[in-house]
């Protein structure tokens, strides 16, 4: 039986280290994934089940080699190489994931690109999230020329939609909201029967997995979709996350995986405990002597990479190397600026 590309995927996330954010951006661009992104964010997606979104996305742009075994053959992550855009005179910009959908019944064509945000916070990203949305979905269309359409055939631009996944909402915020254009009549009784539906941004809130008031783990999103987003990105462990995305999502997972996960802990957890025992070694080596700012700076910098909360942070350590809310509200603001 073969290892399908979400299996690997869901073992990649749960690594260590900067791979992290890459290997989210992995788990997202598989197909079964984008499937239900399409059809719970896409109108046009909306009434066709996964298995059949799944063969709408583009076997042109599809990555290494497809599985042959019998069910298998739409599973695969969309390639990697499309995600630069050079439009001359505009400069480039970097997508996460880029791929082309294809709704055969409407005989329509859609581009869509998708990103994984860990912040929608104004002042952490130091702009509004929805302008950028808006230049995202402004580049998708103005890429067209010479490739969708030429000269003057506008109307052979195709549809785009920019999704946008953002991680840092609170327990009340789960939330899909979409941006688009706005027509109407401002005077006069002309009717318009035309859509201006070719740009729509689309930005899927999940939450973080703690009730900040609680401590505990926060209720499931009532939207299915969002509930399982979560899952995919929480601090489960992988078999955990894997046995949820089969078994009641429906994803095709594969056995073979078990004697993997003996040997592999959950990414969170472990790094915290392992960074836990490390820095508490150092601390203790340390707390006759002093801890240097550059050395406390670089242990907030890699707990908050792991995922730890900031109240684990800040209670870490003993009394006298205490870190502060001030050295991680710091660290987070520039990783954030990194993003």
């Amino acid at each position: 039986m073969i290892e399908t590309n979400l299996a690997q995927a869901v073992d990649a996330t749960n690594e260590s280290g900067s791979a992290y954010d890459t290997n989210v951006k992995y788990l997202l661009a598989d197909k079964q994934i984008l499937s239900w992104i399409l059809k719970y964010t896409v109108e046009e997606f909306q009434n066709m089940d996964i298995e059949n979104i799944m063969g709408c996305i583009g076997n042109d742009i599809e990555i290494g080699t497809r599985p042959v075994e019998a069910g298998l053959s739409n599973l695969g992550r969309v390639k990697e190489t499309i995600t630069e855009d050079n439009v001359p005179g505009e400069g480039v910009i970097y997508y996460d994931i880029r791929f082309t959908a294809y709704h055969k019944e409407a005989e329509m064509k859609i581009l869509v690109n998708l990103e994984a945000q860990k912040s929608s916070d104004s002042s952490k990203l130091g702009y509004h999230l929805e302008n950028r949305i808006v230049f995202y979905l402004a580049r998708m269309i103005s890429a067209q020329k010479q490739t969708e359409f030429f000269h003057s055939d506008f109307d052979n631009l195709k549809r785009v939609r920019s999704i946008w996944i953002c991680m840092d909402s609170s327990e009340t915020e789960d939330s899909i909201e979409e941006i688009g254009f706005d027509r109407k009549t401002i005077f006069g009784n002309k009717k318009n029967p035309y859509h201006t539906d070719l740009m729509k941004g689309i930005i899927i809130n999940i939450r973080n997995g703690i009730d900040s008031h609680s401590g505990k783990a926060m209720k499931r999103s009532q939207n299915v979709l969002i509930a399982m987003l979560e899952e995919l990105v929480s601090a489960k462990s992988v078999a955990e996350k894997k046995r949820i995305l089969a078994d009641e999502y429906g994803m095709i997972m594969t056995a073979e995986l078990e004697g993997r996960m003996q040997i592999m802990c959950n990414w969170s957890e472990g790094i915290i405990e392992s960074l836990t025992e490390s820095l508490t070694e150092s601390i203790t080596e340390s707390l006759t002597e002093s801890i240097t700012k550059r050395e406390r700076i670089d242990a907030v910098r890699r707990m908050i990479k792991a995922n730890a909360t900031k109240d684990q942070i800040i209670s870490f350590g003993y009394t006298e190397a205490e870190y502060t809310e001030a050295e991680y509200k710091k660290e987070e603001e520039a990783l954030y600026e990194n993003a």
